[in-house]
């Protein structure tokens, strides 16, 4: 069992769809619950987007970095 409110693999989808999924599935999750991510590179350039659209409202995490396989859990504040 899952201690994710959503996993978002955006290995999966198209590149101009993986922001757009993120995001929205970021924003459908509720306050104290995390969202996995799982790329296949560092997103930092995501977490950058993330502080300048939800500043001081989400946790970053690292649950796996690389250098396949990236996961990062992402909790809504």
């Amino acid at each position: 069992m899952s201690n994710f409110a959503a996993t978002v693999d955006v290995r999966i989808y198209e590149p101009k769809d993986k922001r757009t999924t993120i995001l929205k599935t970021f924003e459908n999750i509720n306050i104290g619950e995390t969202m996995e991510l799982v790329n296949d590179h560092d997103p930092r350039p995501l977490y950058d987007h993330f502080n300048v659209r939800f500043p001081n409202k989400f946790e970053w995490n690292y649950l796996e970095q690389g250098p396949e396989l990236w996961r990062i859990g992402i909790t809504k504040k």
